[in-house]
């Protein structure tokens, strides 16, 4: 045996040393080659020598481009205040909420007005902890190494979520003005409460899988799940306080001094606030991975038990935008989601192709197309906001748009501009008033759903 390795040493080092491949390793031959094609020059060192002792962003920063982008539209929607999400991933709540509150606004005559996302994120998370239990029932016979409880334990609760998860919620359990249920400490910053949530869930899913073992019914799992449940409303209501059954709301009308106030429940403010009908806002999706005029379903992408999956048109960009514009025009803002990231100025607000250029800081091209992205999970949805303009050129043409952000007074104002190109490259999800949208549209949400698994690329 000692023979053996002693001989498979020397074998090793002999074809390092002479350069051979070995079974696809990297050799002292391949590290020569890859030597050979860096430019070891005056300018390769200078910018080694700038780009390891800097922030590779600010480098990159394309001179060229600043200044070319102006911060007015021809069209825009104005919204009654900013909003902050702080440190969460709440910002899919936000932009849902924040394309309801300009309705509100107008409907009692206010110049600011914010609904509480804390409110709605507790139930938020109670119905999450409940999908999850309930999906460790109904796999309680497959094996723990499925992918699918695979995937349940490794994602138990999230605070991110799409536009479905919204009107749901909603109309089950109603909305409340910022200053009945405000911001916590844990609802700016979720991080530690969902650990302790994941860590709660994952111990409770694991326990009903060892009731199911022991051929516990279902009446009796579900049951125990209730005082599970019981656990978690706990600690949501340790962390973000306890939602109000009803309250008392007073309010200042704009230009005026009289305070006028009103007693309301949840639901009935809602109601009498809100007054729009969540069904007829329809989710489409630009995926250059998928089939377009098609309708998909995303399998237990939702957040209440008792509530519809996300469902989605997929379409080509140039149309989402033509349904964009038709709605702005008509003053009603849209829910957008996007690859934020990707060539992102936070500090001026400006989403722009070409805006930071990696590749001649670098000396290495970048060159993947959206469809490309998309499946190497390169690009994908990351952020929401509210779309609430557009701007055009004297020709006509669409030249950038205006996103409503939740980033608080960062970037322009509590904006960001957009302009048209990336609109095309780093987009992905827009809701929009089924009255916008052309019958070939409506005719593709008819078609029996496409149902795609949980941990699909657009989860």
């Amino acid at each position: 045996m000692k023979k053996l390795m002693l001989t498979g040493i020397i074998l090793c080092n002999f074809f390092l040393v002479f350069g051979q491949d070995i079974n696809g390793a990297i050799t002292e031959k391949i590290i020569r080659n890859i030597k050979k094609e860096i430019k070891t020059d005056l300018h390769f060192k200078a910018i080694q020598n700038a780009v390891s002792n800097n922030d590779l962003r600010k480098l990159a920063l394309n001179r060229e481009l600043i200044g070319n982008i102006d911060k007015h539209f021809a069209y825009r929607i104005d919204a009654p205040g900013i909003t902050n999400q702080a440190s969460s991933g709440r910002c899919w709540l936000f932009t849902s909420l924040n394309v309801l509150r300009p309705k509100v606004a107008k409907k009692f005559n206010l110049e600011k007005f914010q609904f509480s996302e804390s409110y709605l994120f507790f139930y938020d998370q109670l119905e999450k902890a409940n999908l999850f239990l309930e999906a460790i029932i109904e796999t309680r016979n497959d094996d723990i190494d499925d992918r699918k409880v695979q995937w349940f334990f490794q994602h138990p609760i999230g605070d991110g979520g799409v536009w479905s998860m919204a009107p749901r919620l909603i109309e089950k359990y109603g909305v409340v003005p910022k200053e009945i249920m405000p911001e916590t400490h844990h609802s700016q910053n979720t991080s530690m409460m969902r650990r302790m949530l994941r860590r709660k869930l994952r111990e409770s899913g694991i326990t009903l899988r060892k009731y199911a073992n022991k051929n516990k019914s279902v009446p009796y799992l579900r049951k125990k799940k209730t005082e599970m449940l019981s656990e978690i409303y706990r600690i949501l209501s340790v962390c973000l306080g306890t939602p109000p059954k009803e309250f008392s709301w007073r309010y200042v009308e704009k230009g005026d001094s009289v305070i006028t106030s009103g007693n309301y429940t949840p639901l009935s403010f809602y109601k009498k606030a809100v007054d729009s009908n969540l069904d007829q806002y329809v989710m489409l999706m630009n995926d250059p991975s998928k089939d377009y005029y098609k309708h998909y379903e995303i399998e237990y992408d939702r957040n209440c038990y008792d509530g519809p999956n996300w469902t989605f048109i997929n379409l080509p960009a140039n149309e989402l935008k033509k349904y964009a514009k038709t709605s702005i025009l008509n003053d009603e803002p849209m829910y957008f989601s996007c690859d934020v990231g990707k060539q992102m100025n936070r500090d001026d607000g400006i989403l722009m192709l070409n805006q930071y250029d990696y590749a001649s800081l670098l000396g290495v091209p970048f060159g993947m197309n959206k469809k490309d992205r998309v499946l190497s999970y390169e690009s994908g949805s990351s952020h929401g906001m509210s779309l609430v303009g557009v701007d055009t050129a004297q020709t006509g043409a669409t030249t950038k748009w205006l996103l409503e952000n939740s980033w608080g007074d960062k970037g322009f104002d509590g904006y960001m501009i957009m302009t048209d190109d990336w609109f095309s490259e780093y987009m992905f999800r827009l809701v929009v008033l089924k009255e916008f949208l052309p019958k070939k549209v409506l005719d593709v949400q008819k078609q029996k759903t496409i149902k795609l698994a949980p941990w699909d690329r657009m989860f």
